[in-house]
């Protein structure tokens, strides 16, 4: 019955994506409104619609999101969270689910796609990885959004993770910056969405529910770049063992 499940796989994944391109009209000229606002309104105001969005769109697909550890985040307080990264799904369900006021860092190519980039160059921090200069510029970019009250949410794994592993190695970009600016790192992780786009296949995916689930904040105050190792190792082993003891 394989051959039947890739049938319906690919059905429901058109269904997805055209479902997304008719609620995404729906959205779009409040979005491109509120794009010529200055930060950090306009990312404010972009999560707004953005949740509402979410709100039906998630559910409508099969995959409502459920979150877990909302109690960590300390009012008045900016955080830089990291996340496990598994599918393309992972941005629409962090971005939104993180409470409070947020930026994410995006890949300067996501920032070229007509009518979706604009979501990006709003809700995110473009970084061309390629470029030393725009990972420097990038760097900064981040540093004056936290200044602005907004948290960074971060995939230490760069990339998604295709592996079998839980996680893959961290890279030090999101450690070195909440120590820069000794912002409390918050570790948290999402479950099941890679098991709604299957790493692999092609224009397929599957509903499940979603689980996001945020863990208590790691303190920076005091610490300098020789911690990176340490800390990076530290969250790595935290997230691990976490996601080991809950799929």
């Amino acid at each position: 019955m394989n051959w039947l499940k890739n049938i319906v796989g690919r059905i429901y994944a058109v269904y997805g994506l055209l479902l997304f391109a008719a609620t995404l009209l729906i959205v779009l000229i409040p979005i491109w409104i509120i794009s010529f606002l200055p930060d950090p309104r306009k990312t404010r105001y972009f999560l707004g619609i953005g949740r509402v969005w979410m709100k039906f769109y998630m559910p409508m697909i099969g995959c409502p999101v459920f979150r877990k550890g909302l109690q960590f985040f300390e009012k008045g307080r900016q955080y830089v969270v990291v996340c496990n990264h598994n599918s393309l799904i992972d941005v629409p369900v962090t971005t939104p689910g993180v409470p409070g006021v947020n930026k994410t860092l995006a890949k300067s190519s996501m920032g070229k796609i007509p009518l979706f980039g604009m979501m990006y160059h709003i809700g995110g921090i473009m970084v061309d990885r390629s470029s030393e200069a725009s990972r420097r510029e990038s760097v900064v970019k981040m540093k004056e959004a936290l200044a602005m009250g907004m948290h960074m949410v971060l995939f230490p794994e760069g990339t998604r993770n295709r592996t079998g592993q839980p996680l893959k190695e961290f890279y030090d970009g999101a450690f070195n910056l909440a120590i820069d600016t000794q912002t409390p790192i918050m570790p948290s992780l999402l479950f099941h969405t890679r098991k709604i786009q299957v790493p692999g296949k092609f224009l397929y995916a599957w509903p499940h529910r979603i689980d996001y689930h945020f863990l208590e904040p790691i303190e920076t105050t005091g610490l300098t770049r020789d911690d990176t190792p340490a800390l990076k190792e530290k969250v790595f082993r935290i997230m691990w063992d976490y996601y080991t003891a809950h799929t």
